[in-house]
């Protein structure tokens, strides 16, 4: 591997707060080793169609507080055909890149992995998902301030909830992950959660319900995962009206706020670690990886174990979130 003297950085996939704050410790911390670094824009799309510029550190000031990514994001169904990865390559080495940055998730590390035992181009990925489901770290990026976002509209709603007696259905992100409904569940003080992992049925939901009924209490929350084994919420909502008229049913589907808004203080810290880590692995040549953190140490995972091997949430904090909704 050549000494690395010139770093790209993009982000791709879905946005998640605290990209920016990633973006601006691999900025500085490469500027503090004398290196040069230059955005990559719109992810794999813009490593296609050569949009590759300098980045300074004037550059990424006045940012750590920024949600999105100023080098913005996409999706890339072109760079699933060789040529066009092919044409990438060629624009990395036509910028005299020695190595690239991706922050992303599962899509991400992917296209990476294939990128790297093509070409062989050091590639180190930086976990960016509200999702929190790659393999290989406790947190990613935007997950802690995508559950405080959840959390801040669910407190509103219950106020409403319990103002007018009301069973409330509130949907959160995760098509294949439970992360953000868990925690939600959890901080929130839900009755109930449907999470994909777990294969709840409409009857075992309406027991629960029925359980808190007989507790006396006057409203219920639960929280909905958009990827639940049930079905949509709107399906369940309509579910639950036949089946519990002790409760008016509402639902709300809290969608892409989640993705938004300034990352938290968690989100911030995590983003500066894991970036001033990525540019200190490549110069000690490490690559084909990404870096994470596990009981609050840096550690490394090879993409394909990444995106690969299944992370699931913990069955403890499950059990917790049932027994504390009871």
């Amino acid at each position: 591997m050549k000494p690395i003297k010139r770093i790209g950085i993009f982000t791709s996939g879905g946005d998640a707060p605290g990209m920016n704050a990633a973006i601006r410790s691999i900025t500085r911390t490469a500027n503090y080793y004398d290196l040069h670094v230059y955005g990559i824009f719109r992810g794999f799309e813009g490593m296609i169609d050569g949009e590759i510029l300098r980045l300074e550190t004037t550059d990424v000031s006045n940012i750590i507080h920024q949600g999105g990514t100023i080098l913005k994001t996409a999706r890339s169904s072109r760079f699933l055909e060789k040529a066009n990865r092919q044409k990438a390559f060629e624009n990395l080495q036509a910028n005299d890149l020695d190595a690239v940055i991706a922050i992303g998730g599962n899509g991400t590390f992917t296209g990476a992995s294939v990128f790297y035992k093509e070409f062989g181009f050091p590639m180190i990925g930086l976990p960016g998902t509200i999702d929190n489901d790659l393999y290989g770290t406790d947190f990613t990026i935007g997950f802690d301030t995508a559950v405080n976002t959840a959390i801040d509209a669910v407190d509103k709603i219950r106020d409403t909830a319990d103002s007018h007696d009301r069973l409330f259905l509130i949907e959160v992100m995760g098509r294949h992950s439970g992360y953000i409904a868990l925690y939600t569940a959890i901080a929130s003080g839900a009755s109930a959660m449907l999470i994909p992992e777990h294969d709840e049925n409409i009857d075992q939901l309406v027991d629960e319900i029925k359980k808190s009924l007989k507790r006396k209490k006057l409203f219920s929350l639960v929280i909905v995962a958009e990827g639940n084994k049930i079905g949509p919420t709107h399906v369940i909502a309509e579910l639950l009206k036949e089946r519990v008229k002790e409760y008016e049913i509402k639902m709300t589907i809290i969608g892409h706020i989640q993705r938004g808004g300034s990352p938290s203080v968690a989100d911030r810290i995590l983003s500066s670690r894991l970036g001033h880590a990525a540019v200190e692995a490549l110069l000690k040549g490490k690559q084909n990886c990404m870096a994470g953190i596990v009981n609050d140490k840096i550690v490394f995972t090879d993409f394909d174990q990444a995106v690969q091997h299944q992370k699931s949430p913990d069955n403890d904090l499950i059990n917790l979130a049932d027994i504390l909704g009871r």
